[in-house]
């Protein structure tokens, strides 16, 4: 599991230096600046290739952190449900997609990682 946590990581990560634009519009958000669209490239680029590579550098068991790494990726994801969880108290999404969808992804993501440490 922590290599298909990994690889949604590295996907997102790549698909957001290069197409910030497009990552986001499911969101109705717009990155019509260069500014907006750096900020894409460094939060779901950046951080996700980070992230994406320091799970994979845990798989392999690289300086002992495997159990560190898998722990603070799970929290994070759970952070992240969180924050969707507040959003929901302080107003309603109009679908399933993309909040939902990503709040489940982000729980199962979670639980898979934590699982992993069995």
């Amino acid at each position: 599991m922590i290599i298909v946590v990994a690889v949604f990581f590295c996907g997102m990560g790549v698909f957001g230096l290069f197409a910030p634009a497009a990552l986001i519009r499911p969101f109705r958000m717009i990155a019509d600046s260069p500014e907006a669209r750096s900020e894409v490239r460094a939060v779901y680029g950046g951080f996700g290739v980070a992230v994406g590579g320091l799970l994979l550098m845990a798989l392999a068991g690289a300086g002992g952190m495997r159990a560190g790494v898998v722990v603070t990726v799970a929290v994070s994801l759970l952070g992240m449900a969180f924050g969707r969880l507040v959003g929901r108290a302080v107003e309603r999404p109009a679908a399933f997609y993309p909040v939902w969808c990503y709040f489940w992804v982000e729980v199962a993501a979670a639980g898979a990682l934590l699982a992993s440490l069995r």
